[in-house]
């Protein structure tokens, strides 16, 4: 199948192919404004050694797991001198013959590389085609890359290793907003071997917006997604029944909380629905890392979290609300369900 790219740019495009015709639900989205109160992260308090500016970000912290399970992050220190070298030089892996990029496919069952058009990681259990390229392959606890562009295996590393740490700060302020020991969620979901994967994914301009998808409404597996556009929106998320299209503060990153980190709090911060809308005018470009337990991490609530229900409680929920599950059966078994629907997580609530 020819890519998605190739295909908005042929002379031949003069409607929205049938199989790309999505049929949204009823649902619209709408700008979100000040007003709505998407959370903002300032990474700088969160890190301070001012214990009030901490203690603060700390609060609002959590408040945005709970209420939104989304917010952005400022002030975190990766510079534009890395990220915008990433944009360019994975814009210049999706220019790559067909075959070439194919040739980077990796069949690792446990860690694969993907290089897909129009389908999500299993396209038997797709009924429409995405309008989207994308390369996606495990950092770390084993890292994989492709070695063409030549400068892209070096750039995701070093933001794959940037936004470990980041990520690992993060999970430390999460950790003391529920109550728990800082290091609590770090250590019980092994981060040292952290599953993190890189996904660059690439919309080009689309002849009907309105009746195609980039990617369809889903949840992510693990603790914490990160975001980074090229200047041009499209990430949608689900807030109290809406959709809402977010536009990001310059220098930001969006953060959403994954589907584990919903379990360690005992249901108390939401994984979030979230989707890719596209345009008429404008190639989008979105950099992802998502971060999760060690592959062998066996998550279950946390026991803090979890209390007799004649107790005090510490989170809104209890007893645990989940059952204990090794986090790479996780993934493997979201693999092979279809984008749009959250079977997993339902399946192992008690």
């Amino acid at each position: 199948m020819a890519s998605v790219k190739t295909l908005a740019q042929s002379q031949d495009l003069k409607s929205l192919p049938s199989d790309y015709t999505h049929f949204k639900n009823q649902h619209k989205s709408v700008e979100a404004s000040p007003e709505v109160g998407i959370p903002v992260i300032n990474f700088a308090l969160l890190t301070s050694s001012n214990p009030d500016h901490r203690a603060k970000a700390i609060h609002d912290l959590g408040k945005a797991c709970e209420e939104w399970g989304f917010f952005m992050v400022i002030n975190h220190g990766i510079p534009e001198t890395l990220t915008n070298p990433l944009f360019e030089t994975c814009d210049e892996f999706f220019d790559l013959p067909e075959e070439e990029k194919l040739q980077f496919e990796i069949k690792n069952p446990r860690f694969p590389v993907m290089v897909r058009s129009s389908v999500g990681p299993n396209p038997a259990n797709e009924k429409v085609l995405f309008w989207r390229d994308y390369l996606r392959f495990f950092v770390h606890p084993e890292y994989y890359c492709p070695h063409k562009p030549e400068q892209l295996s070096g750039l995701v590393s070093e933001y794959a290793e940037r936004t470990r740490g980041l990520a690992r700060k993060l999970l430390r302020g999460i950790s003391l907003s529920l109550g728990l020991e800082e290091t609590y969620i770090e250590k019980a979901m092994e981060f040292d071997l952290t599953t993190q994967v890189f996904a660059a994914n690439y919309y080009p301009p689309c002849p009907d917006p309105e009746s195609a998808i980039g990617i369809p409404p889903h949840t992510d597996p693990g603790l914490l997604t990160f975001l980074l556009q090229n200047g041009v929106g499209g990430l949608e998320i689900q807030h109290e029944g809406k959709w809402f299209h977010l536009n990001a503060i310059p220098g930001s990153i969006f953060v959403n909380t994954g589907d584990h980190l919903e379990i360690v709090s005992n249901g108390k911060y939401k994984s979030v629905w979230h989707r890719a809308a596209v345009n008429n005018t404008k190639k989008r470009i979105s950099l992802v890392v998502a971060n999760g337990p060690s592959p062998d991490a066996i998550v279950e609530p946390a026991p803090d979290t979890v209390v007799e229900p004649s107790a005090p409680l510490l989170c809104d929920d209890a007893p645990a609300k989940y059952v204990p599950m090794n986090y790479m059966e996780y993934v493997e078994e979201q693999r092979s369900t279809k984008l749009g629907e959250k079977p997993i997580l339902e399946r192992i609530k008690k």
